[in-house]
Order: C-alpha cells, then structure tokens, then sequence
C-alpha cells in the first residue's frame, strides 16, 4: 500500500504528465527510478544522511542513469528523505493512468497457476461485465486450496474453498 506521500507525488506527476501528453513517457521514467532505487547499494547511498544531498543528487545526476526529468523527481525525493517511496509512487501513478484510460486492474489468486488462456478469458468476461478494458494479474497461492479470490477496484470475490471451510466452520461452531 502506498503512503500519503506516494499518492500526493503521483497525483503532481501524472497531472504534469497528462498535461504534456507524456503519460506513457513518465510511467518509463517512474519504472527506471523505481529500478535505480530498488539496487539496495544506490538505495543505501541515497539514504545516507552521511553524505550530503548534493552530494547524492550529484550523484544521480550522472549522464546516462537517468532522464532529466527523472533526474529532477530523484532530486525532490533525495532532498525530502522520501527515496523509499519510489515503488509506491509507481504504482499509484499506475493506478491513476488505468482510471484516466478507463482500464481496471484485477488480481486473481488460485491454488494453481493459470494459464495464459484462462486469464485472457476471465479478463474478456471481466471486461464485458464492467465495460471497461481490464488487465489481469495472477498470483498462486496454495492457501485457499481451490477456487479463487478475484480483486479488482474495492471489490474483492473470494470462492476459495479455504473461505468455504472457512464458514462451514463458524455455521458449525453457531450451531452447538
């Protein structure tokens, strides 16, 4: 989950990025930050508040790691101790281009893996049902031990047989 730092930073980025037609060309930049930031050694030198921010936005600043206005993203969060934030502005940004572009992200969680051909349909079905284009993402999760939990915006549809159990439990343990 992101921070309020994460969503206020993504909010200005894709406003700007909107703005400029260039929403594809941030959600690059985002993703080469959120990349350079994720290297625990870069992380480690930019977090350090032994060498002076701008020292570390020198640093970052080299020809070749970055764009220039990656470069000036990088500087903002190195000089506001918010580098750690990288994952979390992606990924609110992310979601911000889907509601502007009209698309939904869902996450289907089963017992097994999926096949390609089994996400492409649950997604058409999603897709037809809400009228809009959605992405499917899948993740494997032996815990719920069959069926599966499908989230997508606030809503999440769980028929795992974990859940089932789950509730024949609680009907049981009402009952005596």
């Amino acid at each position: 989950m992101a921070t309020a730092a994460a969503k206020r930073y993504a909010q200005a980025v894709f406003e700007l990025a909107s703005q400029e037609g260039q929403v594809e060309d941030w959600r690059r930049h985002l993703a080469a930050i959120k990349d350079l930031v994720g290297d625990p050694a870069v992380a480690d030198v930019l977090q350090n508040p032994t060498i002076s921010a701008s020292r570390r936005i020198e640093l970052i600043a080299e020809p070749g790691f970055l764009d220039p206005e990656a470069t000036n993203l990088v500087r903002m969060l190195v000089e506001s101790g918010r580098v750690d934030h990288a994952a979390g502005i992606l990924d609110e940004y992310d979601a911000l281009a889907d509601e502007a572009a009209g698309r939904v992200r869902a996450t289907v969680t089963t017992a097994v893996e999926m096949s390609p051909d089994e996400q492409a349909r649950l997604g058409s079905g999603l897709s037809r049902r809400l009228g809009k284009d959605v992405r499917v993402s899948a993740i494997v999760d032996p815990r719920i031990l069959g069926g599966l939990k499908l989230q997508y915006g606030d809503h999440l549809v769980d028929v795992s047989l974990a859940s089932r159990l789950q509730q024949l439990r609680r009907r049981l343990a009402d009952a005596t």
